[in-house]
């Protein structure tokens, strides 16, 4: 077909608009989150701590600065989250008093021995030794109050007795601390991994105790990894029982109802450091057929549980695409993870799901007193 002349002006006029749009649309700066009032955002994050709660202005520069150090915004979700982690775990205490911990720590102690097969009167020789302080290590451990207390002696005792290098090595056995109670190992491994950004005259262990430090590294835990859920819940259950547990869980829950088979709905997706197929493997293995893939296929996609990446393997796509059909409808991809609680500290028959739950609830108020002011 031939065009006529004022066709032809048309159709140029229409392309010269066409490419203005396009070049338009390449060139315009990408849109930018509003930039963040220091002033304004602590005076928010203390005005939603509790008022109960002592140097609420400090404990808001603090958590400001872990947000700005880990390029966390300081959203009312953010905050609140961090927050109610915080009143869980040590209702804003730095080092917070743990009931019966001289008890506890003797009891460590006391197992050890036992599976290194240390006569009882050995450990006791060991304790009566006289500390760096003047006193023995005895007297420490029966007036102790604070995990970073016991940190301490243990780590004195690891240094300056014989016996205690043969029990503890360089394991100290105070696994967690600070304000948002968070595993030191997990600080150690973010601290190797990303800059800290206060000077450090110690260890990442007595960083962990501080207020700054356990602030940091808490915060790293619950909030400085990306997630899909649809509720902050799950961080919480999350920071109880690992990154992407609560994924993890869901994507167990729908390999148990494909297979039949019941599983512990744990996160856990592999047997750490073995080759041996875990329950879930092997259930998901049943339905190799079903979703097309091989055992390596499989090992290899389960081998990301514990990234975000996950989501985005074969694996993950076609077991949920194939629940979602099998059951008729869009099977949840986050549960809270079915684990029970195993602390010294911990008495009680506590879960995971109990930990999230309380931790959630605080979430909601801190949210309301947000909204009420």
């Amino acid at each position: 077909m031939t065009l006529n002349p004022q066709q032809l002006r048309r159709l140029g006029t229409v392309a010269v608009f066409f490419c203005i749009s396009l070049i338009a649309s390449c060139t315009s700066p990408p849109v930018r989150e509003p930039a963040i009032d220091p002033d304004k955002a602590r005076a928010e994050i203390a005005r939603r701590i509790a008022p109960t709660v002592k140097n609420r202005e400090s404990w808001a520069i603090d958590i400001f600065a872990a947000f700005e150090a880990l390029s966390v915004r300081p959203t009312s979700e953010n905050i609140c989250a961090v927050i109610a982690v915080t009143e869980q775990e040590s209702t804003f205490q730095a080092s917070p008093p743990v009931p019966g911990l001289p008890a506890i720590a003797r009891r460590e102690i006391d197992a050890r021995a036992a599976r290194y097969k240390i006569p009882k009167f050995l450990v006791d020789a060991a304790l009566s030794v006289e500390s760096p302080n003047g006193k023995s290590y005895r007297e420490r451990i029966e007036k102790v109050g604070t995990e970073a207390e016991l940190s301490d002696i243990f780590a004195d005792f690891i240094g300056m007795v014989p016996l205690g290098e043969r029990l503890f090595g360089s394991f100290n056995p105070v696994r967690t601390g600070g304000p948002m109670q968070v595993s030191i190992t997990y600080a150690e491994q973010h601290a190797r991994q990303k800059r800290y950004p206060y000077p450090m005259s110690g260890s990442v262990r007595d960083e962990v105790f501080s207020r700054r430090g356990g602030m940091y590294f808490g915060i790293a835990h619950l909030l400085d990894y990306p997630v899909s859920y649809p509720g902050m819940v799950f961080r919480f259950a999350d920071f109880n029982a690992g990154h992407y547990a609560s994924r993890n869980a869901a994507f167990q829950d729908a390999v148990s109802k494909l297979s039949k088979t019941k599983l512990a709905l744990d996160g856990d997706l592999l047997i750490g450091g073995s080759n041996e197929p875990s329950q879930t493997e092997r259930a998901v293995r049943s339905l190799a057929g079903e979703i097309d893939m091989d055992n390596r296929a499989i090992r290899r996609d389960l081998e990301l549980g514990g990234e975000q990446s996950f989501e985005d393997s074969e694996l993950f796509k076609r077991v949920f695409a194939l629940a979602d059909q099998r059951l008729k409808g869009s099977v949840p991809r986050a549960l809270v993870p079915s684990i029970r609680l195993e602390s010294p500290k911990i008495t009680r028959k506590l879960t995971t799901g109990w930990f999230a739950g309380r931790v959630d609830d605080r979430y909601q108020k801190c949210l309301a007193r947000g909204r009420a002011s």
